[in-house]
């Protein structure tokens, strides 16, 4: 049963597929970045790195077959993608890997806000819990205060 939200307008599976199109287009922009992350870290730290591409991939694999049994053309990855600063150390890697996931996380709130599928919402907060995990992983590599998040992918205001 879908929730309702007079003021937003209908939820349907239009509406949740749109906002899954939208996280899968954050799930490739984080497995391209974390092709960045990688090169810029030491030798020693980059298992961190490949896990968090893995996971992506994971989860951009979920996305997909989801779009397509539901016979929605799933969004492609793009050939690169433009970093949001230079990364020039282990430090503004650990950043990068932040930016990615807090991008992440911001796609699947909106994937909680536009689902009507209790499933497509547990997928949601299932990702979220992930994205925030390993976000203060990289907060703490990159020297962030504060390391966590209380509502990941929500505007800090």
């Amino acid at each position: 049963m879908a929730d309702d939200d007079t003021d937003a307008g209908t939820l349907d599976e239009r509406t949740e597929n749109a906002a899954l199109s939208e996280a899968l287009a954050a799930e490739h922009a984080a497995i391209w970045g974390y092709g960045v992350v990688g090169a810029a870290l030491d030798p020693t730290a980059q298992a961190a790195a490949v896990a968090s591409e893995v996971a992506h991939r994971d989860v951009r694999d979920q996305v997909v077959t989801l779009l397509a049994e539901r016979g929605t053309e799933p969004v492609g990855a793009e050939g690169g993608y433009t970093l949001p600063f230079p990364v020039l150390s282990p430090i503004d890697a650990a950043a990068l890997a932040v930016t990615l996931e807090d991008g992440v996380s911001a796609a699947w709130v909106r994937v909680l806000d536009q689902s009507v599928e209790r499933s497509t919402r547990e997928l949601a907060v299932g990702v979220l819990t992930a994205t925030e995990g390993r976000a203060v992983s990289w907060r703490t590599a990159a020297g962030q205060s504060p390391t966590t998040s209380a509502f990941p992918g929500l505007p800090a205001t």
